[in-house]
């Protein structure tokens, strides 16, 4: 008689500074691992060329953001580069019940209120090759304009410090390397005890 496996669901934090790729990884992942489903937060920001309401992030008034931090619906929320970003906990915690791992694109800030506030989780921190090449990235995806970028890597310089924090680091020099790394925490984590449940008979 074959094995019975359960599982509970994993929370994953992919965080990092603006510009690492975090989006590009967990796009990835989320395309290629089908036990995934991606948490999508919600931000007062206007969206960007080619994003999505509702798959890339809910795009809500201050006004709505200001009930939603009143009906306490976030798990967390913060103020980033002027904008507010915020993770809604009622749909992680359904998709985790039903066995699902959800993965969370966020902020430093966000990642690390995540992380004091939940009993288990992987987090994982996404660094740039360098601060130039940092630079370069953000110029290049085109989405801000100079006063933003300088901001962003500004604020690059101390999210960084708070690098140790997370449980695991992977440099992003080259996407297909970081993305094999971030599948082996993934593929390790899936196999701990307190989310992998095996029962097994004797016939």
């Amino acid at each position: 008689m074959p094995a019975e496996i359960k599982r509970t669901g994993m929370l994953l934090i992919i965080s990092g500074p603006s510009g690492t790729g975090k989006g590009t990884l967990v796009k990835k992942l989320t395309d290629l691992d089908p036990s995934f489903r991606f948490s999508c937060s919600v931000t007062t920001r206007g969206p960007r060329e080619g994003e999505i309401e509702g798959v890339h992030y809910y795009f809500v008034t201050e006004e709505r953001y200001d009930e939603l931090v009143a009906q306490n619906a976030f798990l967390e929320h913060a103020t980033v580069h002027g904008h507010r970003y915020g993770t809604l906990r009622q749909p992680v915690e359904e998709l985790m019940e039903q066995g699902y791992n959800v993965v969370l694109d966020i902020d430093p800030q966000g990642a690390i209120s995540v992380m004091e506030n939940a009993s288990e989780y992987v987090s994982v921190f996404i660094l740039p090759p360098s601060f130039d090449e940092l630079r370069v990235r953000l110029h290049t995806r085109n989405t801000d304009d100079p006063v933003e970028i300088e901001r962003r890597l500004n604020n690059a310089r101390g999210e960084v410090q708070k690098l140790n924090r997370y449980q695991y680091a992977v440099i992003n020099d080259n996407l297909e390397l970081a993305f094999a790394q971030l599948q082996a925490i993934v593929n390790a984590e899936k196999q701990r005890t307190c989310r992998f449940h095996p029962t097994i008979f004797d016939t």
